[in-house]
């Protein structure tokens, strides 16, 4: 079978899909949290791909997302690298080809995705304020001792929504506390909680958007039974949440994979998935070369240098000269 790999690595999560021709999952997707080790849990996940394919199965096509997608795209041999409103955009068309909203909530950014005729016209993310991502909720249901799992449930299960103040993830917290010394239930807070995130999205990522159904709900955040009944409630309309919410990022990276390998007919760059065994060195130092000083992130396999990037004016990132050379003649 011939087949194409998504890779979204996020701040949170990493999500890895394999497509078969006709652009549905071959294998199980991968959901792996990132903690802070993008390198290897891309080998993670790559090893946990290969063992669920056959030798007669080949990739043909990849494609990268998320934060670290320059990374992940030097590491497997990516052909083509995009961002993630391009690859949610993708993924939300596949599932709802007239789909005209994205909501899109993940571990720590959120974002708004206004599509019109197939085509994204507006986007919008979270600047500042981490308020109603999934590490929030996370941290949270922790505070509370609750499962994340059974968070959205509970919030179904009030009677009497109470008012939480939504705009700051610390007012947030600290009036969920005042609310519960109050004796407010539980169920009560947690689904007055989903309405005040909702509130704070609406009013910060979807300030001044157009927001028109069908509605796409997608990312971690998804999951939450709490947070769909919410924004249902806010927006007064249906909202969609696809089979692969949690990985939509590595789905549309995936498609846009097989559509460049269908259009090019190229041979694919990847490097195999025997990169989930190879040794990997990274580090950043500042270049002297300018008043810029800027912070240059070199990724290294063995003494190879596999790529540089952060310089703004290609002195580093277009150079095969070796590293402390080029240092010595910055300074100079």
């Amino acid at each position: 079978m011939d087949l194409y790999l998504g890779i979204d690595v996020g701040s949170v999560s990493t999500n890895l899909v394999l497509l078969d021709p006709r652009g549905e999952p071959y294998t199980t997707p991968i959901y792996l949290r990132t903690q802070g080790r993008p390198i290897a849990v891309v080998q993670e996940g790559l090893s946990m791909l290969a063992e669920q394919l056959s030798s007669r199965d080949r990739v043909c096509g990849v494609g990268t997302t998320g934060s670290a997608r320059y990374l992940a795209g030097v590491l497997v041999g990516a052909d083509i690298i995009k961002n993630e409103i391009t690859a949610h955009a993708v993924a939300a068309l596949r599932v709802v080809p007239d789909v005209r909203t994205v909501l899109e909530i993940g571990g720590q950014d959120s974002k708004i995705i206004i599509i019109r005729d197939g085509i994204v016209v507006d986007f919008a993310m979270n600047t500042v304020c981490a308020a109603g991502t999934g590490s929030f909720l996370d941290q949270q249901a922790f505070r509370l001792n609750i499962p994340i799992e059974k968070f959205g449930e509970l919030a179904l299960q009030a009677e009497n929504p109470v008012r939480i103040a939504g705009r700051c993830t610390v007012f947030a917290e600290s009036d969920m506390i005042h609310k519960q010394q109050l004796g407010h239930p539980l169920p009560d807070i947690i689904a007055g909680l989903c309405e005040a995130l909702v509130r704070n999205y609406l009013n910060n990522v979807g300030k001044g958007k157009e927001i028109l159904p069908p509605v796409v709900f997608q990312g971690g955040v998804a999951a939450n039974k709490g947070m769909r009944a919410a924004f249902e409630k806010a927006l007064g309309t249906e909202i969609i949440v696809p089979p692969y919410f949690n990985v939509m990022g590595a789905y549309g990276a995936a498609l846009l994979a097989r559509d460049w390998a269908l259009r090019k007919g190229q041979p694919t760059k990847f490097r195999g998935f025997q990169v989930a065994e190879l040794k990997f060195q990274t580090r950043s130092f500042e270049c002297k070369g300018c008043p810029n000083n800027c912070e240059v992130i070199e990724i290294k396999e063995g003494d190879h240098v596999l790529a540089r990037w952060g310089d703004r004016c290609g002195r580093w990132s277009t150079s095969n000269i070796p590293t402390e050379e080029l240092i010595a003649k910055s300074i100079s």
